[in-house]
């Protein structure tokens, strides 16, 4: 609340300076060499000649100044006047005196459960810079620090048949039938090149479904190839297989964990050889790629 006037020194128990009697009846109140306000004569001690005075009949307090009834003289010794403060208020507290016990529950004290789950609007308290200084963040802010955790996701197939022998720089399309989507931005794809969304560390599992046609033992390969000067290309991962028979159907699979740093380098391309066929359809899975984005590089 605001106070007309000095606002009250509250259980805050201060010895005045020393003074030196002389003779008159008013001395200045200071402490530490500042003026005081006392808020009565009830809030002071005062002792004269090792007596303790009586307020209002031996003295009373004027703004920063001490009244005495009488006129003292340089005789008179003023042993010392200590001021009481309001006895309504505890002043300001000694450093580590106040214990959680003393707050209110609906302080941050722990006393009670959040009861749901944190929001992104919810603060925390931190140490800021390690230095002393506490603030507050909201949970969004940690969220986006620690990572939220998956944040791409993707699933390109070959919508339909593509012979093998190369790479393979057609046919892909994003799967987005039968629910299913994409997590973030996405992979991009031209010309069989896929370019990451953002840098990260990025799981891909590859699946092939072959279909031979040149007879049996005929050996194909489905590759993970990658660079990371967006010129050569190396062998990241293989799966192979072979056939036993003519129109002979296999699936092979292998998987790849990319360390992105630079997306305008570090990209990815497939390769298949062989006298045979890449499965693919519009409608759903048969060869495709899957890329998750595991965490931060």
């Amino acid at each position: 609340m605001a106070y007309i006037g000095v606002q009250p020194r509250l259980g805050n128990f201060q010895a005045c300076d020393a003074i030196t009697a002389s003779a008159t009846t008013t001395f200045n109140l200071l402490v530490g060499g500042v003026a005081i306000f006392p808020q009565t004569a009830q809030h002071c001690l005062v002792s004269l000649n090792g007596v303790l005075q009586a307020p209002i009949s031996s003295y009373t307090i004027s703004g920063s100044t001490i009244v005495f009834a009488s006129a003292l003289t340089s005789a008179d010794s003023i042993d010392f006047i200590t001021i009481l403060g309001d006895t309504l208020d505890l002043g300001t507290p000694s450093d580590s005196t106040v214990t959680t016990a003393k707050l209110n529950t609906a302080l941050l004290t722990g006393a009670t459960d959040i009861g749901a789950a944190i929001a992104d609007a919810d603060l925390f308290l931190v140490d800021d810079g390690a230095g002393g200084t506490l603030r507050k963040t909201a949970a969004s802010r940690i969220k986006t620090y620690v990572g939220g955790g998956i944040t791409e996701a993707d699933l390109w197939r070959l919508s339909a048949d593509t012979s093998a022998g190369g790479y393979i720089t057609s046919n892909w399309e994003r799967a987005d039938t039968d629910g299913q989507n994409h997590l973030g931005t996405g992979m991009s794809e031209s010309s069989g090149v896929f370019t990451f969304p953002s840098t990260g560390y990025y799981l891909i599992m590859a699946m092939g479904n072959l279909k031979f046609t040149g007879g049996a033992h005929d050996q194909a390969d489905f590759t993970i190839y990658s660079t990371e000067n967006n010129a050569d290309y190396a062998r990241a991962a293989i799966a192979n297989g072979s056939s036993a028979t003519s129109n002979y159907h296999e699936s092979t699979a292998t998987t790849f964990l990319f360390d992105v740093t630079d997306t305008s380098n570090h990209k990815l391309k497939f390769y298949s050889n062989g006298n045979w066929t890449l499965r693919g359809n519009t409608s759903q899975n048969q060869t495709h790629v899957t890329f998750i984005r595991l965490g931060d590089t």
